[in-house]
């Protein structure tokens, strides 16, 4: 039997991040996937928001996806347009870029870090005891590991082996995904009807002036709203010709799929993240319908929550009971993605009251306060976990601040590419003593003469030094005193 510290069950974004935050951490990772290779059959989901660069830019890696991606600086909810481009990041875009590429990059990443991938193979089961799990492959093969991550999508069979409630709403409506050849080309982009939202365009387009132009030829990407709920069956090209003649009053000739898939606004969320040696990230334990595009956000985001928690735990550093912090710091989280998911589907239909209630949304997020928040909260950079009263920073993510240390000008993000945590001291040099966690922690002492400003909180009192996690959240505030330093550090980065 093969042995790891950490098995992965599918390696999708979320899986693939774990992985690579693992091995960055130190720990004996490997991935478990079903697919043969990395081609991936449809283009999935289409982009990267602010936060998400962001946790790729803690490790040194955003400039691959940059490179490859389609900037624009609007993001929105329910048919209301943001504007990223005052927010107080270093990326205050979305990046367009279909979900292959992005499962491309990564899997060059945790190739670089060694990573082995069982290919061809799924997680057939599993039996967990005091030690560890034994895993069993669709193969015959076994792995023996000391943690379970599912990261096997929503239909996880972790999830299921394990016993996890999976509660939510069952769908009200169903959509059609598909790429096919057409004899007549519709008019491309975002289309609204009584039945509900429909949509045309190209694999290949550029973003021009925020706007999107798409190329002249190829096969045209299509999503529609199917007239009933409730099709279990592998959808068919009759069945998209049924559904674009309900939405459109033609299906445009279209022939020769390339592929077709089925969603819904089903909405469902595991009731624990975590059972015994199994842990839940991704869809596994989170499934919504995709408007606002955040499932892959929020995937991400648990994968880089959990990971550095998974290895202080396997290593000996950290209680087991740091992993009980996954749940309670990453279930609210998804439960808000949800929210906003199905509120945002209630708003796509294009009759009299849904046109009304749109209307009045827009209305409210014309005001500075409400559209500050909800463009900070799509943008996934006004996340705050739960770390008692104190300063705004204290359970924020940290910004990514141009300093300067010993070795001359330098950015926050740059210090963390390792993914250990950083004491960040802005007083006076040598003023913060961290005692036995200095062979645990980078110390930095460094200057900052600008200002401190949080997503739709604006400016902040600026600190003496802070305890930024490795997954850069701010575990620690110091103002004048070391008041409270030891705590933060027993709890996120283990005690003596």
């Amino acid at each position: 039997m093969t042995g790891h510290q950490v098995v992965i069950a599918g390696g999708g974004p979320t899986g693939l991040v774990l992985a690579g935050e693992s091995a960055l951490a130190g720990v004996d990772v490997a991935i478990v996937e079903r697919r043969a290779d990395e081609g991936l059959s449809g283009l999935r989901a289409g982009g990267l928001h602010p936060r998400t660069l962001e946790v790729f830019d803690q490790r040194g890696i955003v400039d691959r996806f940059v490179a490859e991606g389609q900037k624009t600086q609007t993001s929105g909810f329910a048919g209301v347009t943001f504007d990223l481009s005052t927010l107080p990041t270093r990326h205050p875009y979305t990046l367009g870029l279909w979900q292959t590429h992005i499962e491309r990059i990564l899997g060059g990443w945790v190739g670089e870090l060694n990573v082995p991938v069982y290919r061809g193979v799924e997680v057939a089961g599993f039996v967990q005891d005091d030690t560890g799990v034994d895993v069993e492959l669709s193969d015959g093969r076994s792995l023996r590991a000391q943690y379970l991550a599912g990261c096997d999508g929503g239909r996880s069979l972790v999830r299921k082996v394990a016993g996890i409630d999976f509660p939510g709403s069952d769908p009200t409506t169903s959509n059609l995904i598909a790429e096919v050849k057409m004899t007549e080309t519709p008019e491309l982009g975002v289309h609204r009807t009584p039945l509900g939202i429909h949509s045309f365009g190209r694999a290949e387009y550029r973003i021009v002036d925020g706007k999107i132009v798409y190329a002249d030829t190829g096969p045209i990407g299509v999503m529609v709203t199917e007239p009933h709920v409730g099709a279990t069956a592998e959808p068919t090209l009759r069945d998209l010709s049924d559904a674009l003649i309900a939405a459109c009053g033609t299906d445009y000739g279209a022939h020769a799929p390339t592929w077709i898939s089925r969603f819904t606004d089903a909405a469902r969320q595991a009731a624990s993240y975590r059972q015994g040696r199994v842990l839940l990230a991704g869809d596994a334990a989170h499934i919504h319908p995709p408007d606002g595009g955040q499932g892959l956000q929020t995937g991400v985001q648990d994968a880089a929550n959990l990971g550095w928690k998974l290895a202080a735990v396997i290593k000996g550093i950290s209680p087991e009971t740091l992993l009980d912090t996954y749940h309670a710091e990453r279930h609210p989280v998804g439960a808000r993605t949800l929210r906003n998911a199905l509120a945002a589907v209630v708003l796509r239909r294009d009759d009299d009251r849904t046109r009304a209630l749109r209307d009045t949304m827009a209305e409210l997020l014309s005001l500075d306060e409400p559209r500050q928040r909800f463009t900070a909260m799509m943008a996934g950079l006004d996340i705050h976990y739960d770390l008692g009263d104190g300063h705004p920073l204290l359970g924020r993510r940290m910004p990514d601040l141009d300093i300067t240390a010993a070795n001359g000008p330098t950015r926050v993000y740059a210090l963390m590419h390792e993914a250990r945590p950083v004491l960040l001291n802005l007083g006076k040099p040598g003023g913060v003593d961290i005692a036995g966690w200095a062979d645990r922690v980078k110390v930095i002492d460094a200057t900052y003469s600008g200002p401190w400003e949080l997503p739709a909180l604006g400016t902040v009192s600026a600190p003496d030094a802070v305890l930024i996690r490795s997954d850069g959240y701010v575990a620690w505030v110091g103002e004048g005193t070391p008041a409270g330093l030891t705590e933060a550090l027993t709890t996120w980065v283990g005690p003596l």
